[in-house]
């Protein structure tokens, strides 16, 4: 059984900087694609950043120049390193796992909580 493994939320005051782990345990193969999404209470899960099997990145607008996505195929772990960090970017953080072809599979992380205070 495959399983998503989060670390490094935290706590950070505005202007800090905190790195996330994803780390897949289990037997995975073939993900194309590695991602971060963020949740706050009473709003849609949103994509923050994901990264492609060959190192492509995208980033929502509310991130670019301050959060930086990458991955370590060899250990099926992707990370989010966060720099100027903004109450604004205060939720729960998720890493996705997917394989975008035959068989399409969707893997996620428990969720890490990320608190930034001003």
């Amino acid at each position: 059984q495959v399983q998503l493994v989060e670390s490094g939320g935290g706590l950070v005051q505005a202007g800090g900087s905190l790195r996330l782990s994803c780390a897949a345990s289990g037997s995975i193969f073939g993900i194309d694609v590695m991602g971060w999404y963020r949740q706050t209470p009473g709003k849609q899960r949103e994509l923050v950043a994901t990264i492609s099997s060959v190192g492509s990145t995208y980033y929502a607008d509310s991130v670019k120049g301050r959060f930086t996505i990458s991955r370590d195929n060899a250990k099926n772990t992707v990370y989010l390193q966060m720099n100027g960090l903004k109450p604004g970017d205060t939720a729960v953080y998720y890493c996705n796992f997917k394989r975008t072809y035959w068989p399409e599979s969707t893997y996620w992380g428990q969720g890490t909580q990320v608190t930034v205070s001003v």
